[in-house]
């Protein structure tokens, strides 16, 4: 048995069931059964690796895939009539989990991480070589416990304003009620997570299926975007930027097919039997598109010149009727033998310069801004001339188009709109197989996500978010 809830409240409403089957029971004094005693299961620095792989293994980047739906950048084919849309739709509430599951899987990654973490301290270090593993381990689970964290921030905050209602930060696993903390708060001590995991996390550590320091200064440049900490989102991105170059033209599709990793601070390996993207999502194995480009994305490529187009999006003329022709490609890499299983790229370079331009531009500077849109835009499209722009409203707005293209069906789009107030908004084409869902606006209550009823109902201090 697993309990996913962010208070561990689900080990108190087990509590509950027994006590109301075994009124004669003068106390709960037994064990759990269900776990291992962290005494036994963290031995040695070996123990705590394979705890730290296996908080990795339940990032399941459901939050990507509630956040591309609800956006502007699918749309809904016909012949998908075997999903449940009400994400799509704008119909969801606090009992669908097609924008609550992520909230169980990244507490669960947090509680792993935390469990792991409370035992660090305890596992001896004969050796210095242990005791550098057991530093890159520690600083690994904060950053790791960040992440976690600051998805949720980005899911189910109620605003992203300092003093909005954002989710509870467990920074141990234990039973609790806690209270949602303030998004303030929430980056408060995400930073501190982050900037502690820097100081442990060697240089030598290249691995990028797991988080290196490369890494950590991505989500550290990401976070002070959201915080509209201008300053330090530029210098972070510029420190990923100054690591890890930009994918040339030729290297560009390889990215998505795993056949270099150019460009990409963090990605979660995908192993067989990992139904995290791929056909589980954009497609189904027997051959139903569940959803397509959004007409709205394909009208904003350079079919031509943009390398992106053919990476992200392929054409298929020979699905007639009432099949969609235009597929999502970005994830249907690999084998032939295994369609679709391809690592999930989480941070990348072509993400830093667009959060360095944008900072850039918000802080007065619109030369050094439009200079990292037109380099991002030079390795995408052959033939790009530089472009100018007549003020800061026009720059911030090319940047936001370029995102809209460049992250596209990353999950970040969603998001993107939220951070500046602004409604989703889709093509009628777009939605015309969705009951008219056309504009999402701020005023509604989907335009946030909700917090998840079963949350509600085992913690008395958590509040949900408003309109539901």
């Amino acid at each position: 048995m697993k309990f996913y809830s962010s208070s561990k409240l689900l080990h108190g409403a087990l509590v509950l069931a027994l006590l109301g089957a075994a009124p004669a029971c003068k106390k709960l004094d037994l064990d759990p059964t269900d776990t291992i005693d962290p005494d036994k299961a963290f031995r040695n620095v070996a123990d705590l690796n394979l705890g730290l792989l296996g908080a990795y293994a339940v990032l399941d980047n459901s939050l990507l895939l509630s956040a591309v739906t609800v956006a502007d950048e699918v749309t809904l084919p016909i012949e998908n009539t075997v999903s449940n849309n009400d994400a799509f739709r704008w119909q969801y509430n606090a009992t669908s989990s097609s924008v609550t599951g992520a909230w169980a899987s990244l507490y669960q990654a947090i509680d792993r991480a935390n469990r792991v973490l409370a035992a660090v301290d305890k596992v001896a270090s004969p050796a210095a070589t242990d005791q550098n593993l057991k530093n890159q381990y520690q600083g690994e689970l904060l950053a790791l416990r960040a992440y976690a964290h600051f998805e949720l921030l980005r899911g189910y905050a109620a605003d992203y304003a300092p003093a909005a209602l954002g989710v509870p930060y467990m920074k141990e696993s234990k039973i609790s009620s806690p209270a949602r903390d303030t998004f303030e708060q929430n980056i408060r001590d995400i930073k501190a997570d982050l900037a502690q995991a820097k100081t442990l996390i060697p240089a030598s550590f290249t691995d990028n299926t797991r988080i290196r320091l490369v890494a950590v200064a991505a989500m550290q440049a990401r976070v002070a975007l959201y915080e509209k900490n201008w300053a330090d989102a530029i210098t972070y991105s510029s420190e990923v930027i100054t690591a890890l170059p930009l994918a040339t033209r030729a290297q560009f599709p390889g990215i998505w097919t795993d056949a270099n990793s150019s460009e990409v601070a963090w990605k979660l390996k995908r192993v067989t039997g990992d139904s995290r993207l791929g056909d589980s999502f954009f497609r189904q194995s027997g051959g139903i598109v569940l959803y397509a480009p959004a007409l709205k994305l394909l009208n904003a490529f350079d079919k031509t010149n943009d390398v992106r187009y053919p990476a992200y999006i392929k054409f298929d003329p020979t699905r007639t009727g009432t099949k969609s022709q235009y597929l999502v490609n970005k994830y249907i890499g690999g084998t032939a033998s295994a369609p679709g299983l391809v690592d999930v790229k989480l941070f990348r370079t072509g993400e830093m310069y667009l959060i360095r331009a944008e900072a850039q531009a918000e802080s007065g500077n619109l030369t050094a801004a439009a200079a990292d849109l037109n380099a991002l835009r030079a390795a995408r499209l052959s033939g790009y001339t530089a472009q100018s722009f007549a003020d800061k409203a026009a720059l911030v707005a090319a940047i936001y188009t370029e995102r809209f293209k460049e992250l596209a069906f990353e999950g970040q789009r969603f998001f993107d709109l939220k951070r500046r107030n602004l409604p989703v908004e889709r093509l009628a084409a777009d939605a015309a197989n969705a009951s008219g869902a056309v504009l999402l606006p701020p005023t509604q209550a989907q335009y946030h996500f909700p917090i998840p009823f079963v949350e509600l109902q085992v913690n008395p201090n958590m509040v949900q978010n408003p309109g539901y």
